[in-house]
């Protein structure tokens, strides 16, 4: 695995992002932190776009558990200046040694509109941001930067990512794409895939449970864009999706079929794949399906 940049963090091979519980009360977050690590999943992973700010929400996953990694997936440039940004990586990353990690993206641009910001740019603002964070003060104890992923679907990021940063976490992403990307990184920089998993009988059940899922991402310019920059046609595209483009996206099936999905990831060049379990109700924690995969965090 590719970890030279991650500071000695080791995230596993398997790690789980936390969707479902962004609109939890903080106790149902914390039972299921504990649970995540008590059966071995090496990272949570956890978003941010209007709950909970993204340095508090780390730290009530973190304060909750004693060896599990925690992610930032992602962390929005837009919410906080550079100089916010790195001291609350260097909080967390001085609280917790060893077990965090800065995620940061640029977002989409409703959610960065609504912050009062102008999207025009954002490769050019990642750039100048990354800039600000290596210089950002700080007085606090001694502590470094956490290391630093970027969300990365286009070349462009991608290989911004590969030069300035740990590596790279694409989301909402195919095996094809995840191959690019590690085309682009090189073999060195940390490469994180997102893989949504619906646990279903067939291709009609599990189109039920995630074509709300596939309808959302879908909805964004971004994921859109990178997928017909792939090659793949409007008409896939059109929501929620063609049953190619949910094949192509979605583990779904019984765990052999689900391992097998995860497998392609890890041929394709991820190092470190992220369970995005999309269940029936997305009002309660997926706790029953990460039970049933958990057996995934072995032997991969």
């Amino acid at each position: 695995m590719a970890l030279t940049r991650l500071h000695g963090i080791d995230p596993g091979r398997i790690g789980v992002f936390a969707g479902p519980l962004a609109g939890q009360p903080a106790s149902v977050q914390r039972d299921t932190a504990r649970e995540i690590e008590r059966l071995g999943y090496g990272t949570l992973w956890y978003g941010e776009a209007l709950a909970r700010e993204a340095f508090a929400q780390g730290a009530i996953y973190l304060a909750a558990t004693e060896r599990l990694i925690v992610a930032s997936g992602i962390a929005n440039i837009w919410a906080r200046d550079a100089a916010a940004m790195a001291n609350g990586g260097r909080a967390l990353a001085e609280a917790w040694p060893g077990r965090f990690i800065m995620g940061l993206g640029v977002s989409h641009a409703p959610l960065v509109r609504v912050r009062g910001h102008s999207y025009d740019k954002p490769y050019s603002a990642m750039i100048e941001y990354l800039v600000a964070l290596e210089a950002a003060p700080w007085r606090g104890p001694e502590a470094g930067l956490p290391p630093i992923v970027l969300a990365a679907l286009g070349p462009k990021m991608v290989g911004l990512a590969g030069e300035r940063t740990a590596g790279a976490y694409p989301y909402f992403s195919t095996k094809e794409h995840v191959r690019e990307v590690r085309r682009i990184l090189g073999a060195e920089p940390f490469l994180a895939a997102d893989l949504p998993v619906v646990l279903a009988a067939d291709l009609s059940s599990a189109r039920a449970i995630g074509n709300r899922h596939m309808s959302g991402y879908l909805g964004s310019a971004n994921y859109r864009n990178n997928l017909l920059r792939l090659g793949w046609s409007e008409a896939d595209l059109e929501p929620p999706g063609s049953d190619a483009v949910f094949e192509a996206i979605v583990a779904w099936g019984d765990l052999d079929r689900i391992r097998a999905a995860v497998g392609e990831r890890f041929e394709a060049g991820a190092d470190h794949v992220v369970l995005n379990f999309v269940a029936e109700d997305p009002s309660v924690p997926p706790l029953a399906e990460m039970r049933q995969l958990a057996g995934l965090t072995q032997g991969v």
